[in-house]
C-alpha cells in the first residue's frame, strides 16, 4: 500500500519541490492493470500534458492526484502532501470529465454555491468569469448553455480560490476553434502567473503549442516524459528528403553514408529519396553527395509533429480495452 512520505530521487531535479511527485504507482481494477508502475514529477508553473490514447490511464490518474482513487502501489504526494488530504485539496482546483451544474440555475449562482461552500466572496465569482469569458453569460441559465461554454464554467469552478494546481481532463471537449483557442490562452496564462496546470487532452496540436512538458502514457505505461522539442527530436523522429540527379548515384552515395536504405518517394513530377532517420552530420552527407559529382536540387530535414511522434509510440495492433 502507499507510504506518507516520498523520499527525494537522488537523480530527480527539483524533487524536494515538485507540485506533483509520482512514484512506481500501480493501480487494477479486477484484471485490468490501468497503471503499471507509474513515475513522473511536475515542477512549480509548468504547464504539464497528459497525453494517451482512450484507456491508457490517463482519468485514472488524475483521479489518484485528487484522491479520489487509491493506488495499489507506489507513492504520491501533490503540493508536498498526501492525495485527497483537507491540506492539499484546499489548493487544487480540478475539472475531471464533463462538469455537473443545476441546470435551472444560472452560472453565476451555481459558482456562487460553489463559492460559499469554500467561505469565498462572490468576488470570486466575479473574477473567475471575467477569466474564462463568461462574465456576459452569468447571469443566463446553464441549461441554456453549450457544451462549450458548460466546459468554460467547469474550469471556472475550477479556479475558485486561485489554485495552486490546477488539474484539467480533456478542457476543450465541445469548444469550438475560437473557443479553443481562448482556452489555450487561458492555460498559458495561468502556467505565466505560476499556476502549475496538469491536464489531459487529445488535441495533440494544442498540446504541442502550450506545455513545457509532456507524458506519454498507453496501457498503464509512461512511454516518454520529456519537452515536446526533446520528444520530437526522439531518434527516428527526424527524416531526411534529398532531390538529387542521378537519382540512383545518390542513393547509393546515402545508403554508404547513413547504413540506411533510401526510399524512392513522391509522385512522378516530385521523385525524391526518403531516409527514415536523418544523420546527425547532414552538411557532412551534402558534401559527399557533391564529391560523387550528384546534382542537389534540394534537401530537406523535417521533423515529425508531437501527433505523429504520438501515434508511433502508441501504435499496436490490437485495441485497448482498459479504462482510462
Amino acid at each position: 500500500m502507499p507510504t506518507e512520505t516520498v523520499q527525494p530521487r537522488p537523480d530527480s531535479v527539483g524533487a524536494a519541490t515538485a507540485t506533483v511527485e509520482v512514484a512506481g504507482v500501480r493501480k487494477r481494477f479486477g484484471k485490468v492493470e490501468a497503471l503499471r508502475g507509474v513515475s513522473l514529477e511536475v515542477l512549480p508553473g509548468q504547464v504539464y500534458g497528459l497525453l494517451g490514447p482512450n484507456g491508457a490511464g490517463k482519468t485514472t490518474l488524475l483521479r489518484i492526484l485528487l484522491g479520489l482513487v487509491r493506488p495499489d502501489d507506489g507513492t504520491v504526494r501533490v503540493l508536498g502532501r498526501p492525495p485527497g488530504t483537507p491540506e492539499a485539496l484546499r489548493r487544487v482546483g480540478a475539472l475531471i470529465e464533463t462538469p455537473a451544474f443545476v441546470p435551472h440555475l444560472s452560472g453565476r449562482t451555481n459558482l456562487q454555491v460553489l463559492a460559499r461552500a469554500k467561505g469565498l466572496p462572490d468576488t470570486e465569482v466575479d473574477r473567475v468569469l471575467e477569466v474564462v469569458e463568461l462574465h456576459q453569460r452569468g447571469n443566463d441559465r446553464f441549461t441554456g448553455y453549450s457544451l462549450g461554454m458548460g466546459q468554460r464554467l467547469g474550469v471556472a469552478a475550477a479556479l475558485l480560490g486561485d489554485p495552486k494546481l490546477l488539474i484539467l481532463d480533456e478542457p476543450t471537449n465541445g469548444l469550438d476553434p475560437e473557443g479553443v483557442a481562448s482556452m489555450r490562452a487561458l492555460v498559458r496564462s495561468l502556467g505565466a502567473g505560476g499556476t502549475t496546470v496538469l491536464f489531459s487532452s487529445h488535441q495533440l496540436g494544442e498540446v504541442q503549442q502550450i506545455c513545457d512538458r509532456v507524458v506519454v502514457i498507453d496501457r498503464g505505461l509512461v512511454l516518454a516524459d520529456d519537452t515536446v522539442t526533446a520528444i520530437r527530436d526522439r531518434p527516428g523522429s527526424v527524416t531526411l528528403d534529398v532531390w538529387a540527379t542521378p537519382a540512383d548515384q545518390a542513393a547509393r552515395v546515402l545508403a554508404e553514408y547513413t547504413g540506411q536504405t533510401p526510399v524512392e518517394d513522391g509522385d512522378a513530377d516530385d521523385r525524391h529519396l526518403h531516409l527514415a532517420s536523418a544523420p546527425d552530420d547532414v552538411p557532412g552527407l551534402i558534401r559527399a553527395l557533391v564529391a560523387a559529382g550528384i546534382d542537389i536540387h534540394e534537401v530537406r530535414r523535417e521533423r515529425q509533429t508531437l501527433e505523429g511522434v504520438f501515434f508511433a509510440l502508441t501504435s499496436h495492433d490490437d485495441d485497448p480495452t482498459e479504462e482510462s
